[in-house]
């Protein structure tokens, strides 16, 4: 009888790959079957590394595909200064604006701007690259540090102008915004997404670049993965072609679910922060990357895009998203085009005798003759707004119109956007919407959004609601966690405790980032859990929270996981240098281990970076307070103040400070304004008190301590100083009723019983 061997010409194959499970399964290297199959080529070595290639490589056997994607906004994305892609005029033209000045030129085949900001004589730039197609493109200026800046002046394609990037805002030169700055860097802002397999190559003691890329657009490469082994396995006949996973390719773009599709795309088309080095060979942003919150001054309360956030955040929240539609659902996935035009798009899901029908729209599809905007699904669904002065992005919440809210809450809503009926009042769109949709409109989170960012106590319950419930979008439920922070009732504490267990990783992320405890141990014991978390921004953001835990508040196994986790988290803030809360983050972690030097470099390095950004300069006058540099610390709070007059922790610092070097009538009066600002915490309501009973205001003293004694009954210097005061003024009832709440609250603590004796031994003198 023959043998299997003899009649299945598969066998061997077969029986390589059974015994490559078995031997993998037992941790026996393979690297003999490694060989054979690199010499034969049938499938590239697994132990070769995966590189780029190019996209050279991919034309031939993609010629389509290729066809698509050339002329693309990916394409264009950045491009190298010549006369097929600079779309702007430089034949000697001018551009001015009240003193800012330029004059843009060709010499020797290569594009230049002279420039002046007021007086003095201009300085010329040299462009290197340009930025974008349409509707506008900018152009890249090389700085002798590596760095590609982008220039503020850029070039309306549509209207064929020059125009200024920031509006009406003058910014001096001395300014974090001017286009010279980091915020304009192409190669920490910009390149990431703009280029292919890019190494940012930041040198932090030098503050320069020595920047590489692959590709410098967005090419096949950025999407699919270094493309070295696909080309090789290509290269084979195809007869001989091993079936293998994916053809060899790192990335898996198609046979995929519509979220990991929708993941694909984030890195690049949501507003987010970098967790170290995205080289495409992760697809959740969670892992290296982590998305903005629906937060304020990115988002309107509602959800609606507000600042420039890349489509990724509010298409999160839609219902599109929710049911599995996703990014290749409307646009082809290399032109970018979309697949129809008008309502056609939508029809493709939609029914449109329900959708495309008057009695749901309640528009004309012709007016005067024309045809009307009011008709199209996206006009109400997708309202666009003005980014870089001249681009309109289309919001992708594709949420319902909801004019009551902009009546409750001020948000903007469709029907009263320019062009539409912005004649008319904002209770006009509302009564319309109740007459044809009905009187019921269903709550909306930005409520509760609107009145947490207004710091109102009410919002405690609705966000805490929010946060736990699973039909919530994520990333919904994570900005309700975040603005729950401030709170310290029941509510919010429950929220947490069920967050940090969340399936989803944003939830978790924002509650590890977010959660409150009294103490370090408390802390500890509610994050140690996600040390281990799977994903890596849960676990950095768990570990820097718990930076501070004493070393005998946790297992052996969790003080090397919190060890683990904190070399990754420094390793990946030093990667996202130059930014501005990466220095910040550094210098947090170098003062939790009491690196006094390292953390003054990097809260210096961040105002470097970003003069507006208060906190590192908050942080960096506690130091140099703590260090006994008093000068430079009030200076530095002063300076917060001026820039942020209504910053409680620049007032509270400040008015310690001036408190600690003496007498000061200031003091007092900065304090009160940070109680005022946060009457919910109890320790500056007592170290208010402290100020105004070494001034002689008792009666301004008894009220703030026992502020904090209602905030915080059970505190034992809180009870110990109100207890103090009413000893001194002879009011003995009063000082024992506290007393006898502090031993109730901590019998085995001394401070209560040392009290209570100190007390009745004053009565028994007095009789």
């Amino acid at each position: 009888m023959p043998s299997q061997r003899e009649t299945d010409p598969l066998f061997r194959w077969k029986l390589i790959g059974f015994i490559a499970l078995a031997l993998t399964a037992v941790s026996v290297p393979l690297h003999a079957i490694k060989e054979k199959r690199s010499r034969d080529r049938l499938v590239p070595s697994e132990e070769t590394a995966w590189t780029f290639v190019g996209r050279e490589s991919c034309i031939d056997c993609h010629e389509e595909a290729s066809e698509a994607w050339r002329g693309s906004h990916h394409d264009l994305s950045t491009t190298a200064a010549s006369d097929s892609t600079v779309l702007a005029r430089f034949g000697g033209t001018e551009f001015r604006r009240g003193d800012l000045y330029a004059r843009f030129f060709t010499r020797d085949g290569g594009y230049f701007v002279s420039r002046r900001d007021g007086d003095g004589e201009p300085t010329e730039y040299r462009i290197a690259y340009t930025l974008g197609a349409e509707p506008l493109q900018t152009y890249l200026v090389p700085f002798p540090d590596g760095r590609f800046q982008v220039l503020d002046i850029a070039w309306d394609t549509e209207a064929k102008r020059w125009f200024y990037l920031n509006g009406d805002e003058d910014i001096d030169p001395d300014d974090p915004g001017h286009w010279t700055r980091d915020g304009s860097t192409w190669n920490s802002a910009c390149a990431e997404c703009h280029s292919t397999a890019l190494t940012k190559g930041y040198d932090f003691p030098t503050r320069s670049f020595s920047t590489t890329w692959s590709e410098i657009d967005v090419s096949c490469e950025a999407c699919h993965g270094p493309g070295s082994r696909h080309a090789e396995w290509a290269e084979v006949p195809p007869m001989a072609r091993l079936s293998t996973d994916n053809y060899e390719l790192l990335i898996r773009t198609s046979d995929i679910e519509a979220a990991d599709e929708v993941e694909l795309c984030a890195p690049c088309h949501a507003r987010r922060f970098e967790l170290g080095d995205y080289d495409h060979r992760r697809n959740i942003p969670l892992h290296d990357l982590v998305p903005a919150l629906l937060t304020d001054g990115l988002y309107h309360p509602d959800g609606q895009i507000l600042d420039q956030v890349y489509v990724y955040g509010s298409y999160k929240q839609s219902k599109m998203y929710q049911v599995g539609v996703r990014c290749s659902s409307c646009h082809d996935v290399h032109s970018l085009e979309l697949i129809e035009e008008g309502n056609a798009l939508c029809l493709r899901c939609h029914r449109a005798s329900t959708y495309d029908d008057y009695d749901h729209h309640f528009h004309k599809k012709v007016h005067e003759g024309k045809p009307s905007d009011g008709a199209l699904c996206v006009s109400c669904h997708m309202p666009e707004s003005p980014y870089m002065a001249v681009d309109y992005r289309a919001d992708h919440g594709m949420l319902i119109p909801r004019p009551d809210l902009t009546l409750a809450i001020g948000v903007p809503n469709a029907c009263s956007a320019a062009g539409c009926h912005d004649d008319k009042p904002v209770s006009w769109s509302a009564d319309h919407f109740i007459q044809w949709y009905g009187e019921a409109a269903r709550p909306h989170y930005g409520s509760a959004f609107a009145a947490a960012r207004e710091g109102r106590p009410e919002a405690e319950a609705d966000l805490a609601l929010i946060a736990g419930d699973s039909l919530q979008p994520a990333v919904v439920r994570a900005t309700a966690l975040a603005l729950l922070r401030p709170y310290r009732g029941d509510a919010a504490r429950s929220a947490f405790e069920q967050a940090v267990e969340a399936d989803d990783p944003l939830v978790r992320y924002t509650a590890a980032s977010n959660l409150h405890a009294p103490t370090a141990r408390e802390l500890a014991r509610a994050l140690a859990p996600l040390l281990l978390d799977p994903i890596r921004g849960v676990r950095l953001a768990a570990a820097i929270r718990m930076a501070e835990t004493p070393a005998g508040s946790l297992q052996p196994y969790q003080r090397e996981a919190l060890d683990a986790a904190l070399r990754e988290f420094e390793a990946a803030m030093e990667y996202a240098l130059p930014n501005a809360i990466a220095a910040f983050n550094l210098g947090n972690l170098a003062a939790t281990r009491r690196d006094s030097a390292a953390a003054e470099t990097y809260y210096r390095a961040a105002i470097e970076a970003d003069a507006s950004f208060q906190p590192a300069r908050l942080n960096l006058a506690r130091l140099l307070f703590s260090r006994g540099d008093h000068d430079e610390a009030e200076a530095l709070y002063r300076e917060v103040l001026r820039a942020e007059p209504t910053n409680h922790e620049a007032a509270y610092r400040l008015g310690l400070l001036l408190a600690e070097r003496g007498p000061h009538a200031e003091a007092a009066t900065h304090l009160r304004r940070a109680a005022e600002a946060r009457p919910e915490a109890a320790r500056i309501h007592f170290d208010l008190g402290r100020i105004e009973l070494s001034a002689g205001r008792e009666a301004e003293a008894e009220a703030a301590l026992r502020k904090a004694l209602e905030i915080e009954p059970d505190n034992l210097d809180y009870g110990y100083a109100l207890a103090s005061l009413y000893v001194s003024r002879g009011d003995y009832g009063r000082a024992l009723d506290i007393a006898d709440r502090l031993i109730a609250a901590h019998p085995d603590d001394e401070t209560g019983w040392q009290v209570k004796m100190y007390i009745e031994s004053l009565l028994q003198h007095s009789n």
